[in-house]
């Protein structure tokens, strides 16, 4: 396993802008070949559905799987996943979620409506989504390496 080094940047720090744009810092023609290849991965997948998905994990990921639902992993492979990486790397990222759960706790929205003048009934109504999938590619981004 390869020893990945995180830097951590502190927003308190006197160079924290200039690390934090160096870190961020794209090739605008980089920039623009991501940007492509994420629309015609959205395209496709929207037009083709599942099909697309199954084609760009294989490409990508080099898994072929026959359907959708068996890249959904179950509890108990992400039990062994989650007790096999060392101990500082779980800590990390128990801290990180935690984080990121607090932060996003705070985003909570409720659903609202009222009646105008005229008899209008106007709000927002906010409904949580069930799940998600999304495919996190490294990029710049350091993220552990698998189990």
């Amino acid at each position: 396993m390869t020893d990945i080094s995180i830097r951590r940047l502190s927003a308190s720090d006197s160079d924290f802008d200039s690390a934090l744009a160096k870190l961020l810092a794209w090739e605008d023609s980089v920039d623009h070949q991501v940007n492509e290849s994420v629309r015609h991965i959205l395209h496709e997948v929207k037009t083709r559905g599942d099909a697309a998905v199954l084609e760009f994990t294989e490409k990508f990921d080099r898994l072929k799987v026959g359907t959708v639902a068996e890249l959904e992993m179950g509890q108990d492979r992400l039990r062994q996943a989650l007790e096999a990486i060392p101990q500082g790397q779980r800590v990390a990222l128990e801290k990180a979620a935690e984080r990121v759960r607090d932060y996003h706790e705070r985003q909570n929205q409720t659903s609202w409506q009222y009646e105008d003048d005229d008899g209008t009934v106007l709000g927002q109504k906010v409904t949580p989504l069930d799940r998600a999938g999304l495919y996190v590619p490294g990029g710049k981004a350091a993220i552990p390496p698998p189990c």
